[in-house]
């Protein structure tokens, strides 16, 4: 690591609380491990986990940095042993369990994937922590297919945004929620056929007439809370509902009947806490069945603001305030 500075700017959670906890500081720049690259850190994209993390309510997991941030894209600088399909000078975006709020950040060869033709680092830094949750949550464990109905809450969001995308690209039939009128019809310029304002209107009936009563096959869920009853109301026979988020509580009392005669299956997973090789089975589904779809300009990140790393702090106010798509850091490393 003869060209790589001792020390780098990163981004500090100083104690738990409000994103004024953001701190730029200087750290050691990480030295990659068996099986790792050395990253010289273009973007990072934030993420609500991020913001959970800040407020201390995400666990770091045993032996992952301390400093936010699980996505980005650069350039590689060094290899650790056994870093095998990978060289320096190589382009990559990355997801990782932590340390992406920084100008340098190692990640596991798994988890990189080379960049979809046409995409800029930033855009490339909108990518592994959204792709590869709708692609678990959605594709593996909803097992959505071509000819079926998905609903996704937070139509909005950089999860939203991506996940409209993909399951319109893979032939399903998509609806989605978002909290104004506005973002109602983001949602369906991305492809849902129908974007709810939830502010005005509850989804259980619209997508229930939509459907000719069906209900909808598959439903990815940040919500909770009263969500959680009102899904198993909108889902079809034998539909999925898929939870990975509560943001209006994890704590829901339902009524098992309708899972019963509905043969329903509800799941729902966390990406951070799961191994290396499990992060790189999913690394070897995107590349086969997603990336050409990034390649051929079908599925693209929605980027609303970049910022430079030092104002980590603003990028965390503009994700609990409002904002559609993705907010990336950026850095000049």
């Amino acid at each position: 690591m003869a060209d790589v500075p001792a020390t780098m700017t990163a981004i500090e959670i100083s104690r738990p609380g409000g994103p004024e906890m953001l701190k730029p500081v200087s750290r050691p720049v990480p030295r990659p491990a068996e099986g790792e690259v050395l990253i010289k850190v273009a973007a990072a994209g934030v993420n609500r986990p991020d913001v959970l993390q800040r407020q201390g309510n995400y666990p770091v997991p045993p032996g992952a940095s301390d400093i936010p941030g699980l996505e980005v894209a650069g350039e590689i600088v060094a290899l650790g042993a056994k870093a095998a399909g990978w060289k320096v000078g190589d382009r990559c975006m990355a997801l990782l369990a932590g340390g992406g709020y920084a100008e340098y950040a190692a990640a596991p060869v798994p988890q990189c994937l080379r960049l979809p033709k046409g995409y800029s680092l930033v855009e490339a830094a909108a990518v592994p922590e959204t792709f590869y949750t709708v692609w678990t949550n959605v594709f593996e464990r909803g097992a959505l297919k071509a000819g079926e109905s998905f609903l996704v809450h937070g139509g909005a969001s950089g999860i939203g945004t991506t996940a409209i995308q993909l399951a319109k690209a893979f032939g399903a039939r998509v609806f989605a929620t978002a909290g104004t009128a506005a973002k109602a019809r983001t949602c369906e310029r991305l492809g849902a056929e129908r974007g709810i304002d939830y502010s005005a209107e509850d989804f259980v009936p619209v997508v229930m007439e939509l459907t000719k009563g069906r209900g909808v096959d598959v439903i990815l869920d940040m919500v909770g809370g009263d969500y959680a009853a009102r899904n198993i109301a909108a889902a079809a026979v034998e539909g999925r509902l898929v939870s990975i988020a509560f943001l209006r509580g994890a704590a829901v009392e339902i009524n098992l009947a309708p899972i019963m005669m509905k043969r329903l299956i509800l799941t729902g997973s966390t990406l951070r806490p799961r191994t290396v090789a499990q992060k790189g089975e999913i690394t070897a589904a995107l590349a086969e069945k997603v990336l050409p779809l990034m390649d051929a300009g079908r599925v693209r990140p929605v980027v609303e603001a970049t910022l430079p790393l030092a104002e980590a702090a603003e990028a965390h106010r503009r994700i609990d305030a409002d904002h559609t798509g993705k907010i990336i850091l950026t850095t000049a490393a």
